[in-house]
């Protein structure tokens, strides 16, 4: 876990914004997950080690996806779960999984997420969503 503190330290500092000890630490959490992570998961694991009140660790979690360090997705359960970007790059937009019985959500990397055929005159485009539903291997 070290590392990933370190990791998430220099991610910060390459983009010239102030280290602090919440956005290490959500940060370096969220690069630990193999999957999308609720809010709640995200409490339950830094419970202990680091003390967030409920709003700080929503502002840490939004600073982090406007900065393209997280990205968040809504699934059908209408909860926001968040994942590290692991190409740090808040326009490369991929696909997701989300098993319907467990709920649990995974990122596609290798399945891209684009659009590009034309829209209504003063429409702009910013972002598409994909998301593949079904049954994850344990579920399955």
């Amino acid at each position: 876990m070290f590392n990933l503190q370190k990791q998430a330290e220099e991610m910060i500092r390459s983009i010239g914004e102030r280290v602090t000890s919440g956005r290490v630490e959500v940060l370096s959490m969220l690069l630990a997950e193999q999957r999308a992570v609720t809010h709640h998961e995200i409490e339950e694991r830094l419970r202990g080690k680091h003390k967030l009140n409920r709003v700080t660790l929503y502002r840490v979690l939004e600073w982090l996806n406007e900065n393209g360090f997280a990205h968040k997705l809504v699934s059908d359960d209408r909860v926001w779960r968040f994942r590290a970007n692991t190409h740090f790059s808040q326009s490369e937009q991929h696909a997701h999984f989300e098993c319907l019985r467990c709920t649990k959500v995974i990122c596609l990397d290798d399945i891209k997420a684009g659009y590009n055929l034309p829209l209504p005159a003063g429409y702009q485009f910013r972002e598409i969503g994909l998301t593949v539903k079904g049954l994850c291997a344990a579920c399955a």
